[in-house]
């Protein structure tokens, strides 16, 4: 018996920090390979998908600090290029593994990969190919958090999908604190008065306004990206 899908049009964030899994940096392929099949679960099910990737695992501008010759914008552009590198690797394993996905950057690339045209992405959507965007939002001091729920209005997502190494929102980090506190249900202000940290404010507000949920989940069970788009609850639920 088919699997009844909850969510029809989905955009799943990725960190640029899952994709190195136990490596200090890099992308490791086993995972990459490993969330290809997830996804092309997906994508089978008839669930329309896009993906927003960081590139924390190769570079983060807002790590760059104040007293570096590096400064602040430059930092965040090269924190953009890190995300085209980490998309075209998906791109190729997705495509390795019979899902087709097109990449479209928030930035003028030239021959390396599509401009974003919302249009183009409405129309491969529908065509049931997954859309990665890169880039974040083009723009320096904007997270790809923010990148995320703004990508997930303009296509009218029924949800965002956060992909971590947890398994879902806590009042700490649980990998640091043993007493931290799971969440399996928040309110948008319950996440901005709590500060926690799910994604930035900016982006919390866009979805808030926009009334687009967001689940946070543990990526690295297998099945549990397929389990998010059927409604299941393995993480923590934000709306409200």
């Amino acid at each position: 018996m088919a699997q009844q899908v909850t969510y029809r049009r989905v955009l799943l964030k990725l960190s640029g920090e899952a994709l190195k899994g136990e490596q200090e940096y890099g992308i490791n392929t086993k995972v990459i390979e490993k969330l290809a099949l997830q996804l092309k679960k997906v994508v089978s099910l008839g669930t329309q998908l896009a993906l927003v990737v960081g590139g924390g695992n190769i570079f983060r501008g807002i790590n760059v600090e104040q007293s570096s010759s590096l400064d602040r914008v430059t930092g965040d552009y090269m924190g953009m290029m890190a995300t085209v590198i980490n998309g075209l690797a998906l791109q190729n394993v997705l495509e390795h593994n019979g899902v087709p996905a097109r990449i479209q950057a928030a930035l003028e690339m030239g021959e390396l990969v599509q401009p974003f045209v919302l249009a183009k992405t409405r129309k491969y959507l529908n065509k049931g190919k997954v859309v990665i965007f890169v880039a974040g939002t083009g723009n320096p001091y904007f997270s790809t958090d923010t990148a995320a729920a703004l990508r997930a209005s303009e296509i009218n997502a029924d949800i965002i999908l956060k992909a971590t190494k947890v398994k879902g929102v806590y009042s700490d980090d649980p990998v640091k604190n043993k007493n931290a506190v799971f969440y399996p249900e928040l309110t948008y202000p319950e996440v901005l008065e709590k500060r926690l940290r799910v994604m930035d404010s900016t982006a919390v507000s866009l979805c808030m306004d926009n009334k687009i949920p967001i689940m946070v989940f543990n990526m690295f069970n297998d099945e549990n990206i397929k389990n998010a788009i059927c409604g299941k609850n393995i993480g923590t639920i934000i709306r409200g």
